[in-house]
């Protein structure tokens, strides 16, 4: 008698039940019968068999991943919880960009913890992503509002990179010659260091001053920060014109929470407004990730960084929105990019955009004026005590002149849970917040010996109006579009949210196989303690022994990244990809220089690389040279050797992404590496396909110097609709003195070997508060799981290639006839034999209720298709049905029984709209919204036809549109 599944599990022991490793098979989609029937389906005998005929031997790792085994969720959180508790979360009051607030509930639960919101993708197909849109859309109406500028962009990285990308922005509109540029001595010093790292690659001088100073100098910009670090506003009027006489553009970093009651940097004649939006909701998370606002006048649209979001028609005349202007311009123009930054913080920009929306500007004035009263009330009590408090004119920031009394003071604030700002030995500094109560205001006089008679304060401060002088206050009118207006109950606000959730197609209702991107599973258990306290309300310069849980996570994380990477240093600042790019470039010139070679500026780039790789080289001053690809996808070695030995003398760098972009194991890596290596270059790797390297081969092995790794790709961070994003840089020993510190706050003990480098973030380690998700990630899948994922990841690269080979030709294989982790899907035949192009096929997927793979990257005329390891094979193989589905539509078109123009492809995707009123096409309804019959289970509708993107370019239009034009 065989034993029954009962008996079975009765008679085990303990061990096999305790599901240690559980966790793997949650993020793994194929289980083992699934493996086996793939493995058959594209003739490999085993999963083994199949990696050996992918990744060279020669690069493979001689042993398993120096890394712990998998954790049980709870016991993984568990462990992470008494990590985060060893933080000590106190009241700091010490402003510098970086604030207390409350984040309404029915945003946190419904967008900041809703995978309907963080798990989407970028919005590059427009129709499937008409809710994000719209809420980006209400974020730059916002900034517009607040900056009294024309034009927002959808968000940058942080307020010290916005700053910098101001800088270069510059330098893009100025019509000056000169080759400096002016930095307000008040701004807040990360933001310093950020520039002063930027200006150094770009070749520019910068001049510091006070403000009032700027024009006495020749130069192409001025930044000035408005309210500045020390808390004081003043009208910067004067001095923008008369920089604007010389030629020269003015940026004003400023604060959206001030802007409520000041006068605009627009009023006063500035082009460019910057800053952060994370007061507007977004927690402090010991540094981020936090939305940058970024604003400037409709000339300069087309010199400004980041992405736009802009208004269009689709077919039917709808009002539809999508991205203007800048859509994947580093892949387009790549070296003469704006900008290398490929990233938005869209989730954060959606949150900011939310609390606007929420609150109203009846609701922000109420928050801001409160604010302002309870400084001001600090303020007036510390001068009735005796302290001479020198900044006059102030929104929530004031200096003390403490003397004597400073550390006393500081000790006594510590110990009633307040952090002030250390200005020096003589000086305090103290901010306020939305957060902050008239009980802390009592608590801080009384630690400074003041009286603290709040309602006596309150009164002489309320007669007097309070710090802001009059000509500062604004007299427009804010927020006056109808989103900010209405949604005033909660009731109101969800059924916005969730409208707006239902129009976006997201990881949460099925695959979406972008190549280069890696949309995996983003675990419920490693999103959960991103919005801890411990975590969420920390802020980034708070006392280092009261971050010890923080930076315990953070050293953890590192030493994984470390075991993965192979590298024995980790630099966790950039909060991109595209940040870890230009992080790693900097760590290269650096060394470069110490060695008395700071000439060597030429950059190798193979072909086939992404974009953003030639715009991060342009951006550190190097010249690029293009590699060529030889017809297999390959880095042509007789290429690179070639001009590695011409440019010898000169050669900094080779930046290369392994596997290639073209989806393939190169077989010639380490030659690759060692030709540069022999010409006195280094060696960058991207890491935006680690995802199939980990457990199998890394970086370091390879013989690369320096790696960043796309924590949002490999890692598990979620994509956010295009944003947060983490990218950490793994480096060679002799590369480790060369990353970045900070200025502010140290990356590390007395000790570190990059004591002093600049900085190329805002914060000391980047996006911190979404860290633990990675952290969690690893600890619960283990250097086996780590493995394993990979392995499938391969796996399900293949059978996706194997099974559409029939249907659409591979363009990229390996030696043997394999692909990594992603394979790219040729249809320049079909578009030649048809007319049909890879944009059709994207539009006819959103009718199956899929998001498209990769189009026309990196090869024109083709889809890259990834599938992850987080995709089972129903899914795959409900993929794979809608390609050979689609491809059997394209015959049709091929028989002459559907004409070029009268078919599903070309009228894809079909709305709702489509089924009311006749129907005159030359296929049937069914066909165009039912086309397999497991579509109708789980339909998307998407909300607009197909969007005319020349119409939106010709007709530029990126604010909010009268409510009554989305219902036409």
């Amino acid at each position: 008698m065989s034993n029954t599944p009962a008996s079975s599990s009765v008679h085990a022991p303990l061990s096999g039940l305790e599901q240690r490793d559980a966790f793997i098979a949650r993020h793994v989609g194929p289980n083992p019968a699934e493996v086996a029937k793939m493995l058959a389906a594209i003739g490999a005998p085993t999963l083994d068999a199949l990696i050996d005929q992918t990744v060279p031997s020669g690069i493979r790792l001689p042993g398993p991943l120096p890394l712990g085994g998998a954790k049980p969720e709870h016991e993984a959180l568990a462990e992470l919880r008494a990590i985060a508790r060893k933080n000590v979360v106190k009241r700091s009051l010490i402003g510098m960009g970086y604030y207390g607030t409350l984040t309404p509930a029915v945003i946190l639960r419904n967008v900041m913890e809703n995978p309907g919101w963080y798990t989407a993708y970028t919005p590059y197909q427009a129709e499937i992503s008409q809710g994000r849109l719209e809420a980006l859309l209400n974020y730059q109406q916002m900034v517009i509002d607040l900056t009294g500028l024309e034009l927002a962009n959808a968000s940058l990285l942080d307020e010290a990179t916005a700053a910098a990308e101001a800088m270069t922005m510059a330098r893009r509109v100025s019509k000056s010659k000169a080759n400096a540029f002016f930095v307000d001595e008040a701004c807040f010093p990360q933001t310093i260091d950020v520039v002063r790292t930027r200006a150094a690659y770009f070749g520019f001088e910068l001049v510091f001053g006070p403000a009032a100073s700027a024009a006495d100098h020749e130069v192409f910009g001025a930044l000035l920060q408005y309210p500045n670090e020390r808390g004081e506003i003043a009208d910067l009027g004067g001095t923008i014109a008369a920089l604007k006489v010389k030629g020269a553009v003015t940026a004003v970093a400023s604060d959206l929470m001030a802007l409520v009651l000041l006068k605009s940097p627009g009023a006063m004649g500035a082009d460019i407004a910057l800053g952060s939006a994370q007061r507007f909701g977004v927690p402090m998370g010991f540094g981020g990730p936090h939305a940058a606002f970024f604003a400037t006048r409709e000339a300069n649209v087309r010199a400004m960084p980041g992405r736009i979001i802009g208004v269009s028609k689709d077919t039917r005349g709808k009002t539809a929105l999508r991205m203007t202007l800048q859509t994947r311009e580093q892949h387009i123009r790549r070296e003469k990019a704006n900008s290398n930054i490929c990233t938005s913080q869209v989730l954060l920009a959606n949150m900011a955009g939310f609390y606007a929306v929420y609150h109203g500007p009846e609701g922000l004035r109420t928050i801001a004026a409160r604010i302002h009263r309870l400084a001001a009330i600090v303020a007036e009590g510390l001068r009735r005590a005796g302290f001479a408090v020198p900044t006059a004119a102030f929104f929530d920031t004031l200096q003390v002149e403490t003397g004597a009394r400073t550390a006393a003071i500081a000790v006594a604030c510590d110990a009633a849970g307040f952090n002030l700002r250390n200005v020096s030995d003589a000086v305090l500094g103290i901010s306020v917040d939305e957060t902050t109560t008239a009980a802390d205001v009592a608590a801080v006089l009384q630690c400074f010996g003041a009286d603290a008679d709040i309602a006596a304060l309150d009164a002489a401060v309320a007669a007097t109006g309070g710090a802001i002088p009059a000509a500062l206050l604004r007299d427009d009118a804010i927020l006056k579009h109808p989103v900010f207006n209405t949604h005033r109950t909660e009731h109101q606000m969800l059924r916005y949210l969730k409208k707006l959730q239902n129009r976006d197609l997201a990881l949460d209702h099925s695959m979406i196989s972008l190549g280069s991107c890696t949309m995996k599973l983003n675990a419920t258990s490693e999103m959960i303690p991103v919005t801890w306290p411990e975590f969420a309300n920390m802020h980034p310069f708070a006392p280092r022994e009261q971050a010890a849980g923080c930076l315990e996570m953070i050293e953890a994380l590192a030493d994984y990244l470390r075991a993965i990477t192979g590298f024995p240093a980790i630099c966790m600042q950039p909060n991109s990809g595209a940040q870890g790019e230009y992080a790693g470039l900097v760590a290269i010139a650096r060394y470069h220089a110490s060695r008395g070679e700071a000439h060597r500026n030429v950059c190798l780039i193979p072909k086939s690389a992404h974009g953003t790789n030639p715009a991060t080289a342009q951006m550190c001053g190097m010249e690029v040279v293009v590699v060529a690809c030889d017809d297999k996808g390959n880095v042509e070695v007789a290429d690179l050797r070639a001009k590695a030995a011409q440019h010898a003398d000169r050669l900094s760098a080779l930046m290369i992404t392994y596997p290639s972009t073209h989806g393939v194991f190169e077989e010639a890596i380490r030659e690759i590496c060692s030709i540069v290596h022999e010409h006195g270059g280094q060696v960058y790797m991207d890491g935006a396909n680690l995802n199939a390297q980990v457990g199998l081969t890394s970086p370091a092995h390879i013989g690369a110097d320096v790696s960043h790794m796309n924590l949002h790709k490999t890692f598990c961070i979620p994509h956010g609709g295009g944003g947060p994003g983490m990218g950490p840089i793994g480096l060679a020993a002799h590369l480790a003195p060369f990353m970045a510190d900070h200025v502010v706050a140290a990356t590390g003990g007395e000790d570190r070997p990059n004591k002093g480098q600049g900085a190329v973030s805002a914060a000391p380690f980047g996006s911190a508060s979404i860290l633990p998700i990675s952290w969690m990630y690893i600890a619960m899948m283990g250097g086996e799981g780590l493995r394993q994922a990979t392995q499938a990841a391969i796996l399900n690269a293949n059978y996706i290639a194997g099974r559409l080979a029939d249907h659409y030709p591979v363009l990229y294989t390996g030696s043997q006839g394999r692909v990594a982790h992603e394979c790219i899907l040729d249809i320049r035949p079909i578009k030649a034999a048809t007319g049909v192009s890879e944009v059709d096929i994207a539009k006819r997927l959103m009718d199956y209720g899929f998001h498209a793979p990769t189009m026309s990257f990196p090869v024109a005329g083709t889809i890259m298709v990834e599938p992850t390891e987080s995709e089972d094979l129903a899914e795959l193989d409900r993929f794979i049905d809608a390609m050979i589905a689609i491809r059997d539509e394209i015959r049709e078109i091929e028989a002459g029984r559907w004409t070029a123009e009268d078919n599903p492809l070309k009228n894809a995707p079909h709305t709702q709209a489509d089924f009311i009123g006749d129907w005159a096409r030359g296929y049937t309804r069914e066909q165009a919204a039912f086309p397999l019959a497991w579509v109708t289970e789980n339909k998307f509708w998407p909300s607009v036809n197909r969007i005319d993107d020349v119409y939106g370019d010709r007709n530029l239009f990126c604010a909010c549109v009268p409510m009554e034009d989305y219902a036409g």
